[in-house]
């Protein structure tokens, strides 16, 4: 059959040999209604000619509407109801046309007008004929690759959950297709008017005899085939089904990608149910075509653009038609990672450079600024892991502040426009030596509202699946066998993506002012237990039988909950609903450099000290919301965090 096919329709001569095949049907139609249409002894007795070249005139005019509307670019046996209904309007219009001008022609040459009848009646028996061919075609090419594909392809049996639009497309490709890896059993809705009847020939059950189902058809999968779901009915669907025994997948359309053209590349396609689709709210949705015109034709520096948020920030640049994209980066490997991904996908499209050095280093700093003279910067190289810099604060301070603080001054020094900077919730009433420093890093940014370089910075939450993250390191330990390792039971904290934290610090570049703090909107805290319990489940296991959940007491300077974003009355909205900015009142640049100078001195004074002492006790006189972890701790219960997340237990 595939042979056939090659032959038939194959080459780049696939429409010529389609169009060949309809005017054969066509001729076949306008002898079979000269034969048995009972006008064979009246006015064509003796105009066989008049017959035939109204025939031709039909030919042409079909054949040409079949053409303006493209009913030969579409490939046979994925052709659908759109196409033949498309086929429909252009022959009807054919037919038309063609009566049209053979009443024109008519008046011309006499005798030549046809009639409205014949000419209709043979249009008509020709766009049946051509519908059968094409119905013929799908219904033999699928019965013979059934026969020849299917029988090497094992199925695994499935139930769709959703008996509509987009469940009912899904149904109808997995059954087309010979070489689909599922099979679609039944359906399950919720939609009264569907339940006990059929939907593309498959059986729709309600979920209330969901089990039932399970046990009539034997289905171990179900794929949740909804549009437009929402965490909470995400989770909801998840848990129902994978208590059943169900290993749970999605359809739906993965991430998109706009381009600076502002099209966008979609495609459906059933994956596993992720971490992601467990979060309390819908993604981040941000206009990228007002980001694609803000940075198209800059130069612009990333710091720390090997990491997870420097590299992803990298990633969405990329697609903004920058003039020049600079990674400046300490640890070469991942630079070199995100630099081979850039090159690969967009080759001299993109001008790429990566640079190797530390925001610690001025020399280096001042060479970078001095060559490239970046217009846009955004500050993303920081240590980041809380346990390491309570044990290493004066690493904290050199890297995360006073780095900041050279960036900051090169940026001013060379003209930059815009200087963003990545921070954190934990730089919000900071119980540890990272959290602050971040904290004093906003601070730095701050003071400089008197500056001709608008900074900003960008706070948020955790980011899903970055490095040293806890969704990696609980995967690698369900993999390992376990244990899941969690500080308390009771911790909670906020999430968000990386594609979401890139796209708000994009968005923010293209917002800053003078020294605004942009905070998200993070929807509701997770507890950190619920989390790992919902990890074990999704990749297969049971909590506590399979993989222990093993609790090992809180890390040095860690509290149970970070405090939420948008308490601060004085947060003014943004046109993103989910954005907004944190006005408090600015230190003095005067005021700032007394704080570096405190900062730098207890840097020399820690440097022959391994423990970090010196370095708590000057963050304590430089960072006027720093307090012990174990004063917050005392009183998390009482929290409006605390008490909120207990409403929203989601295991």
């Amino acid at each position: 059959m595939a042979d056939i096919e090659k032959i038939i329709f194959g080459g780049k001569a696939r429409q010529f040999k389609l169009a060949v095949i309809d005017l054969a049907t066509l001729i076949c139609a306008a002898v079979f209604f000269l034969l048995f249409g009972g006008v064979r002894e009246s006015y064509l007795k003796d105009s066989l000619h008049i017959y035939a070249l109204n025939v031709a005139l039909l030919a042409v005019v079909s054949l040409a509407c079949r053409l303006v509307f493209k009913i030969y670019r579409n490939v046979l046996r994925y052709t659908n109801t759109r196409v033949y209904f498309t086929m429909c309007i252009s022959d009807a219009i054919a037919t038309v046309l063609t009566v049209v001008l053979s009443f024109g022609i008519g008046k011309a040459v006499s005798g030549f007008f046809l009639g409205i009848w014949p000419v209709t009646t043979i249009a008509s028996l020709y766009l049946l004929a051509s519908l059968f061919s094409r119905f013929a075609y799908r219904l033999i090419y699928k019965y013979f690759h059934t026969k020849t594909d299917a029988a090497n392809v094992p199925k695994t049996p499935i139930a769709i959950i959703g008996a509509g639009q987009l469940g009912a497309h899904l149904a109808d490709e997995l059954l087309a297709s010979p070489k689909a890896k599922y099979l679609p059993q039944c359906f399950i809705d919720a939609d009264k008017s569907k339940i006990n009847k059929n939907v593309c020939g498959l059986p729709v059950f309600s979920p209330d005899d969901a089990q039932k189902a399970m046990s009539s058809y034997g289905f171990t999968e179900v794929v949740i085939a909804i549009s437009g779901l929402s965490g909470e009915k995400y989770q909801r669907l998840w848990e129902r089904y994978s208590a059943f025994g169900c290993k749970v997948k999605v359809y739906d359309s993965p991430v998109t990608e706009a381009s600076p053209d502002g099209s966008v590349k979609k495609g459906f396609v059933i994956r596993d149910f992720s971490i992601e689709d467990l979060l309390f709210r819908k993604p981040l949705d941000i206009n990228n075509q007002s980001e694609f015109d803000y940075y198209k034709g800059k130069t612009v520096l990333v710091t720390g653009g090997g990491g997870s948020i420097g590299s992803e920030l990298c990633r969405q640049l990329a697609k903004c038609s920058v003039k020049k994209l600079v990674i400046f980066d300490i640890y070469e490997n991942n630079a070199y990672d995100i630099q081979q991904e850039l090159v690969r996908k967009y080759g001299a499209e993109l001008d790429l450079t990566v640079e190797i050095g530390s925001v610690r280093d001025v020399d280096r700093l001042n060479c970078i600024f001095k060559n490239y003279k970046p217009q846009i910067v955004f500050h993303a190289a920081a240590h980041k892991h809380v346990p390491l810099m309570e044990q290493s604060g004066c690493e904290a301070i050199k890297n995360n502040v006073l780095g900041t603080y050279n960036t900051a001054n090169m940026a001013e020094k060379y003209g930059a426009e815009k200087f963003i900077l990545i921070s954190t919730d934990k730089a919000v009433n900071p119980t540890n030596i990272m959290g602050a420093s971040k904290r004093l890093c906003e601070m730095v940014i701050q003071c400089r509202y008197d500056s001709k370089t608008n900074f900003a910075a960008v706070r948020f939450g955790n980011v899903l699946g970055s490095n040293g993250s806890v969704i990696p390191l609980f995967k690698r330990q369900i993999m390992e066998g376990g244990p899941v390792t969690i500080t308390d039971k009771r911790i909670i904290r906020y999430f968000m993506t990386i594609p979401e934290a890139s796209q708000l610090v994009i968005q923010a570049g293209a917002k800053a002012e003078k020294g605004e703090l942009f905070v998200l909107d993070m929807g509701q805290p997770v507890r950190i237990y619920d989390l790992a319990v919902n990890m074990i489940k999704l990749m297969g296991f049971v909590p506590g039988e399979d993989i222990e959940i093993k609790e090992i007491g809180l890390r040095p300077g860690e509290k149970l909950y970070e405090e939420l974003l948008m308490k601060s009355e004085d947060l003014e909205k943004t046109d993103n609903d989910m954005i907004f900015i944190e006005r408090d009142t600015p230190l003095t640049r005067e005021q700032m450099e007394e704080k570096i100078g405190l900062l730098r001195t207890a840097v020399e004074l820690s440097k022959d000290e391994v423990r970090s002492e010196k370095i708590r006790e000057v963050i304590r006189n430089t960072v006027p919301t720093f307090v012990d972890p174990e004063v917050i701790n005392r009183t998390a219960e009482q929290s409006a965090e605390m008490r909120n997340v207990k409403e929203n237990v989601t295991v």
